[in-house]
């Protein structure tokens, strides 16, 4: 099987050295609802005999600069020369092409030697932007494939979880838990039937970074659900996918036929015992089914609703067999760690979070898109450097992580390091990537609301702490915002507060007061000023910095 990837790495790579010029088009979501499409045609249009490649790739990161094109330029020395267009519109491809061999379009050109491009470190998103997501050769000649190769040819099963636990992934998901600790955990339950399932049901407002990853690299999960699949001994999987995710679904799908023809899925891959099949289930929307046990509820037909732990999917799952639970961003790292080793992944980052993280940068923030950067990065370089700061010279005031289960994280804790440590004590959570920066217009007794209607809007209803504690949070918040709060509503919220996160029965309840704890915690004068305006009173409240008991 090497022998054959070699053979297609080497045509790919001479298929692309045979051209002078190859024009990268951005055709993920972002770029595509900004004509992408109709600018790919018009370049490929515009070829003319010329030696010209122009072909379709994922994410480039910078959406709010869409769409984008980037153009790799092959020298007579072998080097290559890179520049990036952005805005670029159907109209501008004839002076495209026409510059491929004379002076680039100044009014068009995107500067690459910016934080922006500069300060990220790419694993799960090194091929986004560089291969034709709807390719599997491409993908193979990007090393793709070959960590599963690996595996099943070379490694027992115990090996490759042992790299996997070396490396110190924790799940990217939003709760952090050690990754080779819950593959061990499957691996050694009993009985012949696992499964392992993609969680792919991204629901936070404000985040896309499992979309971009589904819409650009889809083989890259399909490789580390096999992966993950030989490792923990099941033999068939699921990507559970939001339905709001069309051309994520449909690039899934024709990822799957084109590994299934390679002999990559299926029975007998690579020539071994080794078998597994990956199947789609389309999710209706239902930001609860992003927990594990709705999750399985909804792929098995029933409701989407959470059930008591223990028993953990982990013994207890899919049908009742031991299954496997991950999220796209978590199954994007495994094919790297296997081909560069769990100690090569575990230099990045910090102490106990290791590794890179996505994120979905969006709000008053210059550079809106996607990141990756190592685990320790401070939000102050996350928002003034990469994210290029807030428009027209604005001053951040408070950054959101986590979506509704997260917390605000007001600009004085800017040099606060990213990881799941830091962020916990800050009252916050990494969450699956989401953040969004707000500058000083915004109410943070507004925004808590916003949240709280989210998950008052997303509970199940099983439990009724959820059910009615989001509720009657919400009433309070909305009451407070419109002038019309007391003392004694933000006592009741602070009460109401800890009952919900203290007795609802899964994550959705848990974590829906993050926001109103943390903007309490941080911005209580904002929620005093309210309270005190609706009073008649004029006294300043200083602010506090902590949740008053």
């Amino acid at each position: 099987m090497h022998e054959r990837f070699d053979e297609i790495t080497q045509k790919e790579l001479a298929d692309n050295r045979a051209a002078q010029h190859v024009v990268k088009v951005c055709v993920a979501a972002g770029c595509l609802s900004s004509q992408s499409a109709e600018v790919k045609t018009a370049l490929e249009q515009g070829v003319n005999g010329r030696s010209c490649k122009v072909k379709g790739v994922g994410c480039l990161g910078l959406c709010s600069e869409g769409p984008l094109v980037a153009i790799e330029k092959h020298l007579p020395d072998g080097s290559s020369q890179n520049i990036m267009y952005q805005n670029v519109t159907p109209e501008d491809a004839p002076a495209i092409m026409e510059s491929l061999d004379k002076e680039p379009v100044a009014r068009l050109l995107c500067p690459t030697d910016v934080p922006f491009f500069q300060r990220q470190q790419k694993i799960v998103l090194e091929n986004s932007g560089e291969i034709d997501p709807e390719r599997i050769e491409e993908y193979i000649a990007a090393d793709g494939y070959r960590a599963l190769i690996t595996a099943v040819t070379e490694m027992a099963p115990f090996e490759v979880i042992e790299q996997i636990t070396r490396s110190g992934l924790r799940g990217r998901g939003g709760g952090g838990y050690p990754t080779g600790l819950k593959w061990v955990t499957v691996a050694k339950a009993p009985g012949p039937d696992k499964f392992v399932i993609c969680n792919a049901d991204e629901g936070d407002p404000g985040a896309f970074m499992d979309r971009a990853v589904l819409e650009s690299d889809p083989h890259r999960v399909l490789e580390g659900m096999a992966i993950a699949a030989y490792a923990t001994g099941a033999n068939e999987g699921y990507i559970y996918v939001r339905g709001e995710y069309p051309l994520a679904i449909a690039r899934l799908k024709t990822a799957i036929r084109q590994a299934q023809r390679m002999g990559l899925l299926g029975s007998n891959i690579a020539g071994t015992t080794f078998s597994f099949n990956i199947n789609i289930r389309l999710g209706a929307g239902a930001f609860v089914c992003g927990e594990e046990t709705a999750l399985i509820a909804s792929i098995e037909g029933r409701r989407g609703q959470p059930r008591p732990r223990p028993p953990y999917p982990a013994e207890y799952g899919l049908w009742g067999k031991p299954t496997l639970i991950n999220n796209v961003e978590t199954f994007a790292n495994v094919p790297t760690i296997i081909r560069k080793g769990g100690d090569w992944y575990a230099s990045i980052g910090t102490a106990k979070s290791k590794g890179t993280k996505v994120f979905a940068l969006a709000g008053s923030i210059v550079n809106t898109g996607l990141i990756e950067v190592p685990m320790g990065t401070s939000l102050r370089d996350i928002v003034y450097e990469i994210g290029g700061g807030l428009p027209n010279g604005g001053v951040c005031k408070a950054v959101q992580t986590g979506g509704p289960s997260g917390g605000c994280i007001p600009a004085s804790y800017f040099d606060t390091p990213v990881d799941y440590e830091s962020l916990k004590e800050l009252g916050s959570i990494m969450g699956s990537g989401g953040m969004i920066v707000m500058d000083e217009s915004a109410s943070m007794v507004d925004v808590a609301r916003f949240f709280m209607e989210f998950c008052m809007t997303e509970s199940c209803g099983k439990c009724v702490p959820c059910r009615v504690g989001t509720v009657h949070m919400y009433n309070i918040l909305s009451k407070i915002y419109q002038g019309e709060g007391t003392p004694r509503d933000v006592e009741l919220l602070e009460k109401l507060c800890d009952m919900v996160s203290v007795t609802s029965l899964c994550g959705l309840g848990q974590s829906a007061p993050n926001p109103v704890v943390s903007t309490l915690r941080y911005f209580r004068h904002e929620y005093d000023e309210l309270i005190a305006g609706a009073n008649g009173s004029q006294t300043a409240v200083a602010p506090t910095t902590e949740v008053a008991s």
